[in-house]
C-alpha cells in the first residue's frame, strides 16, 4: 500500500522516523495542529500529488475537521493518523491487518476504542444463554448467585466494603454502586472484625434490593469469620469468605465458599509453602466429607516481604489442582506498601491470568488506594490478550509510553526570565475541589462575595473575568492554580491551594 503523511515542518524528522516506507508532505506551516483539511487539500495539489501516485493519505489526528475534502479535492482516500508521531509504527501495523481509519476521528482514539470493543466482545460472547449452559457443564464453572464464574469466564472482582455495618444503607448501597460502575462483580460485605453484628445482616436483603432498583442485580459476598455472624446470613448473601479450620465443621452450605489454610480460633497459620497447601487440601477434602458443595481455595496472597512464599503457595496448589476456581486478595499487597497501585495492579492482574485465578479480592481503604478497583479491571481486561502490551489501551497514567523531545529553532533575542513584585488586589479567590468539581469563592476583605462552580478552568476563569476586574499576573496565578486543581480531580488526590500536587523524586 502506498501512503502518503502529511506533516508539519518541525514534526518532519520523527514522522520520516516512525513513519518507515512511507512518503511523507511537508507541509509549509510549523505547527501540525494549525493545519486544517483546506490548507492541506491546497498544499497538496500545488505539490502535483495525483490521484494515482498513493492508496490513501493520512493527515495528523491533530487536526480539525474532516478529511473528506482532502479525498474529495485528490480522488485519494485520505484519514486521519494519530495525533503524535511515535503512534505511527502501531497505527501502520494495524492497517496493514486490517485496521479501519477514520476522517473524522483521530487514529490513536479509534484504536483505542476498537481495542476496548474487543475486549468487550470477548465478555459479550461469556453472556450469551447457550455459552454459559454450557460451560457450566464443566467442572471448573459454577454459578455465584446469578454470576457465572471459572474459567470459561472473565476475571471477577470482588470488591470490599470494609467495616459495613458501621456504615448506612445509603453509604453502602453508593459505595456498592461507586465499585461497580469501577469495574467490581462482586459486592463483599466486610464485617467489623471482633465484634457481632446480628441486626446489620438483616438489612442485606434490603442493600439488594436497593442495588436492584439502580440496575445493579449483582452477588453480594459476606466477609466473617464470626459462625453467629456467617449462620445468620447463610439465607442472604451469595458467596462466604472466609471458611477456615476453625469454623468449617459449623457452617455447611450448598452456597459457594471461600475456604483459607488458617485456623483462627488457634491462631494457626502455616508459612511455609508446602505446608500450607496441605493443610488447605485436608480442609478441603474434609468440607466435601460435610457437604460443601462449591470450594473456592484461596492461599492467601500475603503482602510483602513475605509476597514470594504466598505466590509459590498458589503455584504448587495450581499445580497439584489444575481445575480448581481460586481466589486471590490483591488488596492485601496494594494496601500494605506505599508506592502507587497501578503498577501493582497490573502485575497482580499478570499473576491472576498466569496461574488462573478466576476471583480477585480488593478494596480502596486508604487514599493510596483510590480507584484501585478501576485500575484492576483496566489491568485484567489487558490480560484477555497475548501480551499486555501495544493493545491501544493500557495503564499508564503519570508516564508515558514514547518519549520525544521536539525542539524549535531560537533565531530572536534571548533574555533571563526575571519576577517582579506583586500588588494585592482587593479581591482574592479560595480554590477548592468537591464532588467531581472546581470551585471558587470570591473575597473582598472577610465578606463571601460570589461562589462559582464547575469542571472546566476556561469556563471557570471567563466566568470570573466576566465578574471582576483583576491584573492579567492575578489571572494567570489563577490559570495556573485552576489546572492544578482540574488534574487533582482527574488522579483522584486532593487538592490544596498553592500546594504542590507531587513532591520531587525524578
Amino acid at each position: 500500500m502506498r501512503i502518503l503523511l502529511v506533516t508539519g515542518r518541525i514534526a518532519e524528522p520523527l514522522v520520516r522516523k516512525y513513519g518507515m516506507g512511507c512518503d511523507v508532505f511537508v507541509t509549509p506551516v510549523s505547527v501540525a495542529a494549525f493545519l486544517t483539511p483546506e490548507l492541506i487539500a491546497r498544499y497538496l495539489v500545488r505539490g502535483g500529488i495525483k490521484s494515482e501516485d498513493y492508496d490513501m493519505i493520512l493527515i495528523p489526528g491533530l487536526v480539525r475537521g474532516s478529511a473528506q475534502i482532502i479525498e474529495e479535492e485528490l480522488g485519494i482516500p485520505a484519514f486521519k493518523g494519530p495525533r503524535y508521531a511515535f503512534d505511527l509504527p502501531q497505527i501502520l501495523r494495524a492497517l496493514r491487518e486490517g485496521f479501519r481509519l477514520s476522517r473524522e476521528v483521530p487514529a490513536d482514539d479509534l484504536f483505542m476504542r476498537d481495542a476496548i470493543k474487543r475486549v468487550q466482545d470477548i465478555k459479550n460472547r461469556t453472556k450469551n444463554r447457550s455459552y454459559i449452559e454450557k460451560a457450566l457443564k464443566k467442572p471448573y464453572n459454577f454459578l455465584i448467585g446469578s454470576l457465572p464464574v471459572g474459567f470459561d469466564f472473565p476475571h471477577r472482582i470482588l470488591a470490599e466494603i470494609v467495616d459495613a455495618p458501621k456504615l448506612s444503607i445509603d453509604e453502602i448501597v453508593s459505595r456498592a454502586v461507586y465499585y461497580i460502575e469501577s469495574g467490581a462483580n462482586i459486592i463483599d460485605l466486610g464485617m467489623v472484625s471482633g465484634e457481632t453484628n446480628l441486626d446489620f445482616i438483616e438489612e442485606i436483603p434490603e442493600i439488594k434490593e436497593a442495588l436492584r432498583k439502580r440496575g445493579y442485580d449483582v452477588p453480594v459476598s459476606f466477609d466473617s469469620l464470626n459462625t453467629e455472624e456467617i449462620e445468620r446470613a447463610l439465607d442472604y448473601a451469595n458467596l462466604f469468605l472466609s471458611i477456615d479450620g476453625g469454623n468449617i465443621e459449623e457452617l455447611v452450605t450448598e452456597k459457594p465458599v471461600v475456604l483459607i489454610p488458617t485456623n483462627q480460633k488457634k491462631g494457626f497459620f502455616p508459612v511455609n509453602p508446602g505446608e500450607r497447601v496441605e493443610f488447605l487440601e485436608k480442609l478441603k477434602e474434609r468440607a466435601l466429607e460435610l457437604g460443601y458443595k462449591h470450594i473456592i481455595p484461596d492461599l492467601i496472597l500475603e503482602h510483602i516481604p513475605r509476597l514470594a512464599r504466598s505466590i509459590t503457595a498458589f503455584q504448587i496448589y495450581r499445580d497439584r489442582h489444575p481445575d480448581d476456581v481460586l481466589l486471590a486478595g490483591a488488596g492485601n499487597v496494594v494496601e500494605m506498601i506505599d508506592a502507587d497501585s497501578v503498577g501493582i495492579n497490573a502485575v497482580l492482574a499478570g499473576f491472576a491470568r498466569e496461574l488462573k485465578i478466576s476471583l480477585l479480592l480488593t478494596t480502596e481503604v486508604s487514599p493510596k488506594c483510590r480507584g484501585g478497583v478501576r485500575e484492576l479491571r483496566r489491568a485484567l481486561d489487558m490480560m484477555l490478550f497475548e501480551v499486555p502490551k501495544d493493545l491501544g489501551f493500557d495503564l499508564l497514567i503519570l508516564k508515558e509510553k514514547r518519549s520525544e523531545k521536539v525542539g524549535y529553532e531560537i533565531k530572536s533575542p534571548v533574555i533571563e526570565a526575571r519576577g517582579r513584585e506583586t500588588k494585592l488586589e482587593g479581591i482574592y479567590f479560595r480554590i477548592f475541589t468537591k464532588e467531581n468539581k472546581i470551585w471558587v469563592i470570591a473575597h473582598r476583605g472577610t465578606e463571601q462575595i460570589l461562589t462559582i462552580a464547575g469542571e472546566e478552568p476556561d469556563a471557570i476563569i471567563d466566568t470570573i473575568l466576566e465578574h471582576f476586574q483583576i491584573s492579567p499576573r492575578h489571572a494567570f496565578y489563577l490559570g495556573r492554580e485552576l489546572e492544578r486543581a482540574k488534574t487533582a480531580l482527574k488522579l483522584g488526590r486532593s487538592y490544596v491551594q498553592e500546594a504542590e500536587l507531587f513532591k520531587e523524586f525524578y
